[in-house]
C-alpha cells in the first residue's frame, strides 16, 4: 500500500504499513573540486566537505530534539510528522554508527463528556430533564482514537554520544551549524513556507536565539514565526540553504526538500 501523506506531511497510514527499517548506510563520499561544475566552489560548511560525526545530532537539537543522560549515555530522540522522514533520519543516524529505533506516537483519546449530575430522582425527571442518549459511535471510530499521528526516532543510550552531551546546550548560546547538521535539522522537521521554507524550533523557545545567531552566520538569516518555525526567505538564501543540505534523500518527497518544486 503507497504512503498517503496530508498536505501539512502528517501519515495517514495504518500501523501495519509503517516504514521498514533501513539497512546501514555507507558515509557518504566526499566530493573533489575537481568533480563541480566550472566556477562553483564548495562550501567549506556543506555536505560535501564535512565529513559526518556524531557532532552533528546537535542539528537535531537546535530543532525539535531531546538529549536524555542515563548514567554515563546519552541519547537523542526527535519527534517527526512523517513516515519519509523516518526513513532518512535513520539511515543517516545509521551512518554514523548508531543504534537507532522508531515507533508510532498514537492520537490521545478524546475525553468522554461528562454529565453532570442532579440531585433530582430519576423516576421524577421529565423528558425535558433527562439528558440526551449519547450519539452511537460510527463504525471505525475506536481505530480512529489509535490512529497513528506522528514517529519517534531515537538512539539507543550511548557513550559515544557523551562529547555531544557534555557539550549541551552550547555553552554562552554559541551554536554551530554546518551541512550535515542542518541536514538533520530539515529531515526531521524542514517544510517549505509560503514565505521560503521552514525549519521547526524546540517550542520551549530556549534555543531561538542561538539558533537565529547560528543561521545567519552560515548565510541563512530568517525570523522567526509561530509554530515555532524559523523561516528563511528569498532566492538566495533559499539556494544557499539547498547547497548546504546537499542532494534529496531517496525517500524525501522532492517538493519538501530544499530546492525542490514546492520549496
Amino acid at each position: 500500500m503507497p504512503l498517503t501523506m496530508a498536505e501539512p506531511g502528517w501519515p495517514l497510514i495504518p500501523r501495519e504499513v509503517l516504514p521498514a527499517p533501513v539497512r546501514p548506510a555507507r558515509p557518504r563520499p566526499r566530493r573533489i573540486a575537481a568533480t563541480t561544475p566550472a566556477g562553483r566552489q564548495l562550501s567549506v560548511f556543506g555536505v560535501e566537505a564535512v565529513d559526518p560525526s556524531l557532532a552533528d545530532l546537535a542539528g537535531l537539537l537546535a530543532g525539535p530534539g531531546r538529549l536524555g543522560r542515563m548514567g554515563g549515555t546519552a541519547r537523542v530522540s526527535v519527534r517527526v510528522d512523517a513516515a519519509w522522514r523516518v526513513h532518512v533520519l535513520v539511515q543517516e543516524l545509521v551512518s554514523r554508527g548508531l543504534v537507532v529505533n522508531w515507533h508510532p506516537v498514537a492520537e490521545t483519546p478524546r475525553e468522554e463528556p461528562v454529565v453532570e449530575l442532579t440531585s433530582v430522582p430519576v423516576d421524577q425527571e421529565t423528558d425535558d430533564e433527562r439528558p440526551p442518549a449519547p450519539a452511537p459511535e460510527p463504525d471505525g471510530a475506536e481505530g480512529d482514537r489509535e490512529r497513528t499521528v506522528a514517529f519517534e526516532v531515537r538512539t539507543a543510550y550511548s557513550s559515544r554520544l557523551n562529547g555531544l552531551a557534555r557539550t549541551w546546550p552550547p555553552p554562552g548560546g554559541r551554536l554551530f551549524l554546518n551541512g550535515p547538521r542542518l541536514r538533520l535539522w530539515v529531515a526531521a522537521a524542514g517544510a517549505p513556507h509560503p514565505q521560503g521554507y521552514a525549519l521547526g524550533l524546540d517550542p520551549d523557545g530556549s534555543l531561538d536565539t542561538a539558533a537565529d545567531e547560528a543561521l545567519t552566520r552560515v548565510g541563512l538569516p530568517g525570523v522567526i514565526q509561530a509554530g515555532p518555525a524559523y523561516v528563511i526567505a528569498g532566492r538566495r538564501r533559499l539556494a544557499r540553504l539547498a547547497e548546504l543540505v546537499g542532494e534529496r534523500p531517496a525517500a524525501a518527497p522532492g517538493r519538501l526538500w530544499p530546492g525542490g518544486a514546492g520549496a
